[in-house]
């Protein structure tokens, strides 16, 4: 049986388990090497090589973590808790709920849209934003998994659609890039216009799965507990750690902000920008030297498993790289279609799907699914709008509901600081749901009207 097949379904199977996802990367890449003809020297070898490319994430995402735990002493997430707080009122009747309840969904989304965008800061506004947004949610009863699928969606459609920021990098220097490099010989020419015009219609089907998600499947209450995240986020706990909102803080926390986001749009480098508002908010007096090491530490320490994940994952598709059973899934999977442009449709989609759930980043995955899909759909007589959706809406999936996506991670890494939001349950399963299981549907449709 196919190597990345049987490593794709030991990992998503021990991750359903609520076994570690890092565990279960880690099981699936030697169980998927071992299958795949390597030794155990050489699966170890290979995964060793991989993880390298997740350290720089894995860092990015520690260093976040910091300035996100500095910011919190700065008092500014208190003053916009009780912002939203207030609106509650001293009566907080169920209308009152609901549109407090509706605002602070919607300022998540646009958010998260704009961070793709906009503001191309990615998942850098997180950890920033979400925790002292917890209270409220709790107090709203507010299912965390409507917050989850909300922030996946602004991660990953918008990159899809709309050719700016990271959108210009996904839809222009990797898609269409990969695509008329694999079809140069075959004739086929993709122009610039054709990718948004392809991508939409997938991108509606992940807009239905929203809506499905907030209107119907988490619209109903769902207890929390009233848990202090200061306490949990900071092994040595100070009494100033609640610290009031003033003047002075809330100034230099927003300029912190800015800098972060300024050095990071200017320098590529989320490692860099955290670090620049992490000191920032030190020479301001935020909080003490003295602390400082303790706060970088927690920070840390609410972003580790995140960045252990990365590594892991890195690891994990070097070594299904090296089996060089990706190119034997597609080929065989194949040879059992015939002509029947449909089925052939739907199981490259179900390919990349496997594919991308290991990797679990899009950007990474269309280079080598490509190569594969490109010309095997123009031997299917597809067009090239169908091709590039095909191929576009495979290497999605794995953005959208991957354990290893930072798509996912990401909303886990704020909506989990109480720990009571879990990963794979919360985040992974709601997005896949409502997102992968459209895509497929809508990509599906794409592909064949088109």
């Amino acid at each position: 049986m196919n190597a990345v097949i049987i490593a794709v379904l030991v990992m998503v199977g021990l991750s359903l388990a609520r076994v570690s996802v890092v565990f279960a990367l880690v099981v699936g890449a030697l169980v998927g090497g071992l299958v795949g003809g390597l030794s155990i020297e050489d699966t170890l070898s290979a995964f060793n090589e991989g993880v390298g490319g997740g350290a720089q994430v894995a860092l990015a995402y520690a260093t976040l973590g910091a300035f996100a735990v500095a910011i919190s002493r700065s008092g500014l997430p208190d003053l916009l808790a009780r912002w939203l707080i207030g609106m509650l009122g001293q009566e907080a009747t169920e209308a009152r709920q609901a549109t407090v309840k509706a605002l602070l969904l919607t300022a998540v989304l646009l958010v998260s849209i704009s961070s793709q965008n906009l503001i191309p800061v990615h998942i850098a506004f997180i950890p920033i934003l979400i925790p002292p947004l917890l209270k409220v949610m709790n107090q709203l009863r507010l299912d965390r998994r409507a917050v989850a699928c909300a922030l996946t969606f602004g991660l990953t459609a918008p990159y899809m659609l709309l050719p700016v920021g990271f959108g210009a990098i996904f839809l222009n220097d990797i898609l269409l890039a990969n695509i008329n490099r694999a079809g140069d010989v075959l004739g086929l020419e993709i122009t610039r216009g054709m990718v948004p015009m392809a991508m939409a219609v997938p991108v509606g089907g992940m807009a239905l799965g929203l809506a499905v998600a907030l209107f119907i499947s988490y619209r109903k209450p769902r207890e929390y507990q009233a848990l202090d995240l200061a306490t949990s986020n900071v092994p040595h706990h100070h009494p100033e750690s609640h610290a009031e909102p003033h003047t002075l803080g809330l100034v230099m926390a927003g300029a912190a902000i800015v800098a972060a986001l300024g050095i990071q749009l200017w320098t590529g480098s989320m490692v860099l920008g955290g670090l620049v508002g992490f000191a920032l908010l030190s020479v301001g007096g935020i909080f003490k030297w003295r602390e400082a090491d303790d706060l970088f530490t927690s920070g840390m320490r609410m972003m580790a498993l995140i960045g252990f994940i990365m590594i892991s994952a890195s690891g994990f598709a070097a070594v299904m790289n090296a089996t060089g059973h990706i190119d034997t899934l597609v080929q065989s999977s194949f040879d059992i279609i015939g002509d029947n442009r449909g089925l052939a449709a739907l199981i490259m989609l179900l390919v990349g799907l496997f594919i991308t759930l290991g990797i679990g980043s899009s950007f990474s995955t269309i280079p080598i699914i490509a190569a594969i899909f490109v010309p095997l759909a123009v031997q299917f007589g597809f067009s090239p709008l169908a091709t590039v959706a095909l191929v576009g809406t495979a290497a999605a999936l794995g953005d959208a509901g991957s354990p290893a996506s930072d798509s996912t991670l990401g909303p886990t890494s704020g909506l989990n600081v109480d720990r009571q939001h879990d990963h794979i349950w919360d985040s992974v399963v709601p997005t896949f749901l409502h997102y992968n299981i459209p895509l497929i549907a809508f990509g599906w449709a794409a592909a064949m009207l088109f």
